[in-house]
This record gives structure tokens, C-alpha cells and sequence, in this order.
């Protein structure tokens, strides 16, 4: 001892550094390593509220040319695409079809008839010349009398009773000539009757022109081939400025939606979004079934374009599209990015990056979609909230920032 103080051997300082030094590694060994996050700032500004679906784009009236009477179908010209005008485009062209072959037995039963009106037409033939033998004979016996009476050698009545077979003489005679004319037609209608496919005369032809002016969407028929009257040729519309867009939307999402609603039209092929507005949702919905076999509710809306015809060239009929129409909107509210939420129990929550360690904020929620919600409580504007909170991180855990947005 010297001076009052306790001089400690140099091996004891040795071991007790050491033990420090054992202790800082243990420390630095077993201490939890900061987790690497992403974190965005809370910010103010809208929540609009969408519906999302399939949709496909159609013409809003297509006229479906069908053939007016039966008979044979020309080669249909026009091709899908062509430009046709109302009235003066020729679609399609008919003629009458020709007449079925006969069998042996039919033939030979069309022989006989055909025989037996050339019969009949002979006997009537015969009984006009007559019939106008007897009229030219009553005719002279008339003017005879008529001359005798004019003189006073016959009698008045005789007169009467001449003139009376005369009259009779010519009715017979028109008679057997109107026998005769019914017998030729008949005649004509048992040789038409025995005639086949390769007797048929030349016919006529009828032309089919395009109700409205557009373009052909469709070809039902197209090469030459007999058709019954009402079967469908062609389908003609304009979709350059009659297109619109029909989503089937589940009938749980199409309750929110209105006429007059804002949507846009997206995934068509185009550089960007088509503005458009709803306008009907059909009040009747349909069972379809989905790809994997759910059965579902879904409901027509047809949604109309708002876009000139320039900016969505090279849209058709038939095309499919996306439709996302705006239902509400939050307004000028603190809003959180939806990747950052999870669920805390029954309510949802957000880490907070804050003295680098996350801290969980539970929050209440008003309207949301994809990509946003609207915070009502829990949150404040410039607070900032991890992005995709891995399953590592709870309350209190040490993160470091790896990128910001």
C-alpha cells in the first residue's frame, strides 16, 4: 500500500478488460440486426373508389342483312372491314334456286299428267271451234229474220226467240274458249311440274344493299350455296362512331354504380386510358359460371365513350378491354398506401418508422382501393409507414431505411 491506495495486481486489470471486451462482442453478437425497409410518407389528397372488370367493346347497333326471300346465295363479295353505304352498297345478290330432281316414279307420274292436259286441251280446243261454228250459224240465221221482220213478214216474237239463240251461241262460245285457256295453263303447269334442274330457264337476281353506312363486321354466309328466307349474311355497323363498351360487372359491385358515373377503359391496346361515362346498367343480372367453375351473379353495364374516334383508332367490335368505373370519392383526406397495412387482431394497422425501430399504429379506415386508403385516425400527414411489413417485424424491432418514396 502506498499513499492510501490499494495497488491491484497488473493480472487483475489484464482479466478485466478482457471481460469487458468479452461482454461488448457478446452484446454486439446477440443484439437483434436492424431490418432493411422500404418506407412512403403520408400524405393528403383524394381516395377515388373503383369497380374493375372485364369488358368488350361493340358497336351499338349492328344490323344483322338477312336474306329476303329463299333461293340461291351468290358469292358474297365484301369482305369484314370494307367501307359500305347506305342504299347503293350491294352485300349479297340472290337468285331463285333451282328445282329438285325427280324420281322415277314422279317422272313418270308428270308424264302422265302432262298427257292428260294436252288431252284436255285438245277436247277444248274442239269445243271452241264449236262452239264457233254454232255462233257464226246464229249469227246469219238472226240477221236473216231481222231482214224478213224490218219488212213485216215475221212476226215480232220470232224476231225475240232468234236473237235469244244468238246471244246463247256467243256465251257458249266464251265459254269454251275460257275451257281452252284453262286448259293451256294447265298444260303449261304439268310440263313446269316435269322439268328438273338443267330445264330451268334464266332467272333474275336480287340485290341485297346495305342498310346503314359503316363497315362490315361480319360474314355468316359467304360462299354460294341455297338459303331459306331470314338466314343471316351479313352483319353491317359503324364503329367509328357507334362503338361503346359492355362490362359484366358482379352484381355485388354493379349495386354501386350509377348512370352518369366517370370510368375509364384501359388494357385496350393503346397507349393510355379511354375516358368514357356509364350509361345504363341493365336491371336484370345472369348466372355465368367462371373459369374455375364458380357460379356467379353478373350484371350488363354499357359504359359510352367520351374520346373522339382518332384517339381510340384501331378499337373494333368484339375487343377486349378493361373497365374501371368511379364509384365515390374521398376528398382531400390523409391517405396511406394500402401495401403498408396489416392486420392487428380485428383491426388494421401500420409500422411506423420511427428512431429506427418500427412502431405499430392501429388505425381506423374509411374508403380505399388498390392502391390508397383514407386514414380517419391513427395517422398523421409526413408520418412514415413501411411498405410490405415483413413477417419479421413487430413492435420495437430496429430497422434501417433502405429506400424512401
Amino acid at each position: 500500500m502506498a499513499g492510501g491506495r490499494v495497488q491491484l495486481p497488473l493480472r487483475l486489470w489484464l482479466w478485466g478488460l478482457l471481460g469487458a471486451v468479452l461482454a461488448v462482442l457478446l452484446w454486439l453478437i446477440l443484439r437483434p440486426a436492424p431490418v432493411d425497409v422500404d418506407v412512403a410518407s403520408v400524405d393528403r389528397g383524394d381516395v377515388p373508389v373503383h369497380v374493375r372488370d372485364r369488358g368488350v367493346a361493340r358497336v351499338r347497333d349492328v344490323f344483322e342483312v338477312s336474306a329476303p326471300v329463299g333461293g340461291r346465295l351468290r358469292r358474297v363479295e365484301v369482305e369484314p372491314g370494307d367501307a359500305v353505304v347506305a342504299g347503293r352498297t350491294v352485300i349479297a345478290r340472290l337468285q331463285p334456286a333451282d328445282p329438285g330432281f325427280l324420281d322415277v316414279r314422279t317422272r313418270e307420274a308428270m308424264r302422265a299428267r302432262v298427257a292428260e292436259a294436252e288431252a284436255r286441251l285438245a277436247a277444248a280446243t274442239a269445243m271452241v271451234a264449236r262452239a264457233e261454228a254454232e255462233a257464226r250459224a246464229r249469227s246469219i240465221e238472226h240477221r236473216r229474220v231481222e231482214a224478213l221482220a224490218a219488212e213485216g213478214w215475221v212476226a215480232g216474237a220470232a224476231l225475240d226467240r232468234m236473237r235469244a239463240a244468238w246471244e246463247e251461241a256467243e256465251a257458249g262460245l266464251a265459254a269454251a274458249r275460257a275451257d281452252a285457256r284453262a286448259a293451256r295453263e294447265a298444260l303449261g303447269q304439268a310440263r313446269a311440274a316435269l322439268s328438273g334442274p338443267l330445264d330451268a330457264p334464266g332467272r333474275a337476281e336480287i340485290a341485297v344493299r346495305a342498310p346503314v353506312s359503316g363497315r362490315v363486321l361480319a360474314l355468316h354466309r359467304q360462299s354460294e350455296t341455297v338459303v331459306p328466307a331470314g338466314e343471316r349474311l351479313v352483319a353491317v355497323g359503324d364503329p367509328a362512331g357507334d362503338l361503346e363498351i359492355v362490362a359484366e360487372l358482379l352484381s355485388t359491385d354493379a349495386v354501386r354504380v350509377r348512370e352518369g358515373q366517370p370510368a375509364l377503359v384501359e388494357q385496350w391496346g393503346g397507349p393510355g386510358p379511354l375516358r368514357g361515362r356509364v350509361r345504363r346498367v341493365e336491371p336484370f343480372g345472369f348466372l355465368k359460371v367462371s373459369a374455375l367453375g364458380i357460379e356467379e351473379q353478373r350484371v350488363h353495364v354499357w359504359v359510352e365513350l367520351l374520346d373522339p374516334q382518332p384517339v381510340r383508332a384501331g378499337l373494333g367490335h368484339g375487343y377486349r378491354v378493361e373497365v374501371n368505373i368511379e364509384t365515390d370519392r374521398a376528398r382531400d383526406v390523409v391517405r396511406v398506401p394500402v401495401s403498408a397495412l396489416v392486420r392487428a387482431g380485428g383491426d388494421w394497422a401500420v409500422f411506423v418508422a420511427a428512431g429506427g425501430r418500427a412502431q405499430l399504429r392501429r388505425l381506423a379506415l374509411g374508403r380505399m382501393n388498390d392502391r390508397l386508403a383514407e386514414v380517419r385516425r391513427g395517422l398523421a400527414e409526413g408520418d412514415r409507414v413501411i411498405l410490405f411489413p415483413a413477417e419479421s417485424i413487430a413492435d420495437g424491432t430496429p430497422i434501417r431505411i433502405r429506400s424512401a418514396g
